[in-house]
């Protein structure tokens, strides 16, 4: 037994947030004297061994007073290594045991326990007696059977009374982990992209070069041990994208030589049928497994019998699923193949490429054939770059054109092809890979295409104006030789500019496109790349035409004509299928205020890129479609269409888009009441516009906020936070944006006393709705009019507004007029007429889910004197967030509230902390009292 004071910094793991609720809660039943058992399994590498010591962090540090040995841990080992220094844990005995080996030796007088099951149960129980006993056990499946088998009898055997909490760690599909099915178990699995990013940052003090971080990151698998092997044996130079990556990667030999002697014991024509499978899944999209019926003919090939593969499968190392096999841990393949000597692996591939018969598997046999490749081949080079055109898919294009590439002699074609698989890759939604690919475009840069990418890839993650910059390089580069491209670099570069706000930047970008005449010659280089693959001309394209001249015209103030040519690009885009295309539309419509139109071209270009693709574009399908929603006033859907569009963006990796729909997330919960999700959404917008310059959310976001202060009756601070974004100055917002944003900055300066900053912004805002097709314009205007009109005029002018409304869809914008009109008759003594106008109000606020907006409307309706029901308090509040609140009010603590609604208590005090945003309550006393004055008026309305 050792006793220390030695401090030891807390363990910090990522990823884990779910398992350390678990042992926390093991931990809190433990010390309120209640026993449990947990196992901790999982491949090799996940961190079993780390949060069995995390919980030993978890159970609390406490220094005991100097020979206060009963405070100490029981440090029980079971090898003769020296034992380690720990803490002693308040309220606790902690014993500790390590395999392999026998049971532990003598503690503090305590006979040893010998094999028979029932001493170490005797043993366990007078622990426990003496203080509840948190018993841990690293690697349990490295004990002898007897051990093992002891163990789990006085497991079985201790009941939650004994005070004794068992937390034992074995390695998955390991022989001796059987004997441990029956007990309560937790599987780790492999960490998710963020977690592994994190992870990978705090190891390398976020000084890796993009492209070797997603390839670190995709070599790794989420295996936290293997992670910080390969980022260990990277140079500085090599960690910062300035020298070449190992192919492979090194580092982990020993963790992959764990997943290999999971099969070592299985025979020798199973262990090569398992490689054959490795092998074969070189020429699969990953994740989708090796096709059985090739491992069949290769199998017969080789004088195997295909039914040796049953062994491998009743192991757990692999699972048959429709004719695939696949390998139930990822890093298994890659041992396998990392492994099998040099020699053995080329014949496996070469034995693959011959049973890959047939034209339609062409690209499959010449990967194969790569793979066995003992150097440079610049004629099987160009054989997979001419296997490599459409109609495949992206991701089957930049596999092949790696391949090209890595067999290549000359350096300018080598690097010409990885550019070209980098630019496939990012089609197929991986930019990750893309990256990794643009870090072996070295000594002699692809003619732009490089540069090309690298301005896509930094488009959406990236800072905009870089984007911008680095595509109009690649324009200049590939002008000459594939206009396509060039094109669609000068767009993606008016695009950067539109995202900043950058007027003048968006008019060169697109006059660049016009301004310019098609170069003399080919407009692609077969001599560069092979591949069949040259970009269509969109400047050939007469609906992009219309889009470029219609956009410059109306940014240009040539409002009239902008609007002919962006109509006809609506026309034109009406009969095209080309998501890029459809996206263009949405655009114009939203310009032109056709915001029906806007939306049928979102879902389009939606549909579009589901069939069809590329997955790249899905995230922001998604956005102009959720755009589209919001000014139509279909908030509800646009919050769906938004969600679904930030997982897409968070999986693709592209924080542009992700901020742009954080800022659609934020206006649209600004319309439903939650304040706290819509500040929470809009903090996440702003966490990436702003150092990555996108104007276009940052005004969203900002205008949700304050929005949402204007529904909570906040007036003076909505005020402040919009007049600089629509007052000129410095500050203004997103030309896109300000003009949408004008009436309700007018509603809340009019009632903060700042009348005079409202009429300002009028008559620009009159001029705009002159121009736009918007339905609600020629109401807001109206209201705008009303707030601003003498006593005389102001119902004449809401009136007219309602009558606009009237001529449109759009609830949510026809009941805050309503409730604005009511408002104003209520407070001109006029109540009796108050009253319709406010009870539409309400209503309409109910129906399009407008919850804060309601509780207003009624609020204002019960001072009108009408009684309204259901419209306190708790109606702002989501159901989860009412009984959160209800048990708080009765007097339960947070730890008591998680067990009665079956939560962790950090759910809990989210929630909780959520309650009290909304309410604005600062206390659990200010709480129970607001919804006892809630039920008070329920009951008496």
């Amino acid at each position: 037994m050792t006793t220390s004071t030695t401090v030891r910094s807390p363990l910090r793991l990522y990823g884990r947030s779910g398992e350390l609720a678990i042992l926390e809660t093991l931990l809190a039943r433990l010390r309120a004297g209640r026993g449990s058992t947990l196992v901790l399994t999982g491949a090799p590498g996940l961190g079993r061994t780390a949060l069995l010591r995390h919980a030993l962090d978890l159970s609390g540090p406490e220094t005991p007073a100097p020979g206060n040995a009963r405070g100490a841990p029981i440090l029980l080992h079971a090898t003769a290594a020296p034992a380690e220094r720990l803490l002693p844990y308040s309220g606790l005995h902690t014993l500790l045991c390590s395999a392999p080996g026998p049971l532990p030796p003598p503690v503090a007088g305590i006979p040893r326990p010998d094999t028979a099951p029932t001493a170490l149960l005797d043993l366990l129980t007078t622990l426990g007696a003496l203080r509840p006993l948190l018993v841990c056990v690293d690697d349990a499946h490295a004990w002898d059977a007897g051990s093992r088998a002891a163990l789990v009898f006085a497991i079985r055997r201790l009941t939650p009374a004994r005070r004794v909490a068992v937390l034992l760690t074995a390695a998955e599909q390991h022989a001796g982990e059987r004997d441990f099915t029956a007990l309560p178990s937790l599987r780790l699995g492999p960490l998710d992209r963020s977690a592994s990013r994190a992870l990978l940052d705090r190891l390398t003090g976020g000084r890796a070069d993009p492209g070797v971080r997603e390839e670190l990151l995709r070599e790794a698998a989420g295996n936290p041990r293997l992670l910080t092997a390969l980022a260990d044996r990277l140079t500085e130079d090599q960690l910062a994208g300035r020298g070449g990556l190992p192919q492979p990667l090194s580092g982990g030999e020993s963790l992959l030589d764990a997943y290999a002697a999971h099969i070592d014991g299985l025979p020798d024509d199973t262990r090569l049928l398992l490689l054959f499978a490795a092998a074969a899944e070189e020429h699969e999209p990953e994740g989708t497994g090796a096709d059985a019926a090739v491992l069949l003919r290769a199998g017969q090939l080789a004088g195997v019998d295909p039914g040796l593969l049953s062994p491998a499968e009743t192991l757990g190392a692999v699972r048959i699923d429709g004719g695939r096999v696949h390998f139930t841990e990822p890093l298994l393949r890659r041992a396998l193949l990392r492994r099998a000597p040099l020699a053995r692996r080329r014949a496996v591939h070469r034995l693959l490429a011959t049973v890959l018969d047939g034209p339609h598997r062409t690209l499959p046999r010449l990967v194969q054939r790569a793979c066995a490749a003992t150097g440079h081949d610049p004629a099987l080079a160009e054989a997979l770059a001419r296997a490599a055109g459409p109609p495949r898919p992206h991701a089957d294009r930049a596999a092949a054109l790696s391949r090209a590439a890595a067999l290549s002699t000359d350096e300018a074609l080598r690097g010409e092809r990885f550019a070209a698989a980098a630019e496939h890759a990012w089609l197929a939604g991986d930019p990750g890979r893309a990256r990794a690919l643009l870090t072996r475009v070295r000594s002699v840069p692809a003619p732009g295409r490089a540069h090309y990418v690298r301005g896509l890839i930094a488009l959406r993650d990236g800072p905009a104006a870089d984007a911008g910059e680095a595509l109009l390089t690649a324009a200049e580069l590939l002008a000459p030789h594939d206009r396509g491209r060039a094109v669609g670099a000068l767009l993606g570069a008016a695009e950067a500019a539109w995202l900043t706000g950058d007027v003048p930047g968006y008019l060169h970008a697109m006059n660049r496109i016009g301004g310019r005449e098609r170069p003399p010659g080919r407009s692609h280089d077969p001599a560069l790349d092979p591949a069949p693959d040259p970009a269509p001309d969109p400047a050939l394209d007469p609906a992009l035409d219309d889009f470029r001249a219609g956009m410059c015209a109306v940014l240009d103030g040539r409002t009239d004509d902008g609007r002919a040519l962006l109509r006809a690009c609506l026309d034109t885009g009406d009969r095209t299928g080309d998501p890029a295309a459809l996206l263009r539309s949405g655009i114009a419509a939203l310009v032109l205020g056709e915001v029906d139109s806007a939306c049928r071209a979102g879902a389009r270009a939606l549909a579009a890129v589901r069939a069809h693709g590329p997955e790249a574009l899905l995230p922001q399908a998604l956005e102009h479609l959720a755009y589209g929603e919001l000014r139509a006033g279909r908030h509800a859907r646009a919050r769906v269409h938004a969600y679904e569009g930030l997982r897409a963006a968070d999986r693709l990796g592209q924080r542009n888009a992700a901020a742009a729909l954080h800022a659609v997330l934020a206006m649209a919960t600004s319309v439903e009441g939650d304040g706290a999700a819509c500040t929470e959404h809009a903090a996440s917008a702003a966490a990436d516009a702003g150092p990555h310059g996108l104007g276009q959310a940052a005004t969203l976001a900002t205008w949700a906020v304050a929005r949402a202060d204007l529904a909570a009756g906040r007036h003076t601070r909505a005020a402040a936070r919009l007049a600089p974004l629509v007052l000129n100055g410095p500050r203004r917002g997103h030309f896109a944006a300000l003009m949408l944003a004008v009436p309700c900055f007018v509603e809340a300066a009019v009632l903060a006393g700042r009348g005079e900053e409202a009429r300002a912004v009028v008559e620009e805002f009159t001029a705009w709705t002159a121009w736009t097709a918007d339905p609600q314009a020629p109401a807001q205007l109206a209201r705008c009019h009303a707030l601003l009109a003498p006593a005389g005029e102001a119902a004449d002018r809401y009136e007219e507004a309602i009558a606009h409304h009237a001529r449109s869809s759009g609830d949510f914008e026809r009941a805050r007029t309503e409730l604005l009109y009511g408002q104003w008759l209520r407070r001109q003594r006029r109540t009796r007429e108050a009253r319709d106008p406010l009870r539409d109000a309400l209503v309409a606020f109910e129906r399009c889910g407008a919850r804060v907006w309601a509780v207003r409307a009624a609020g204002e309706l019960r001072a009108a004197g009408e009684s309204v029901a259901g419209s306190g308090p708790v109606d702002l509040l989501t159901a989860q967030q009412r009984r959160v609140a209800r048990c708080v009010a009765e007097g339960a603590t947070n730890r008591e509230v998680a067990v009665r609604l079956s939560v962790s208590p950090r759910t809990v005090d989210h929630h909780l902390r959520n309650v009290f945003a909304a309410l604005g309550v600062r206390s659990r006393t200010e709480l129970a009292r607001l919804l006892d004055r809630d039920e008070e008026n329920a009951a008496n309305p």
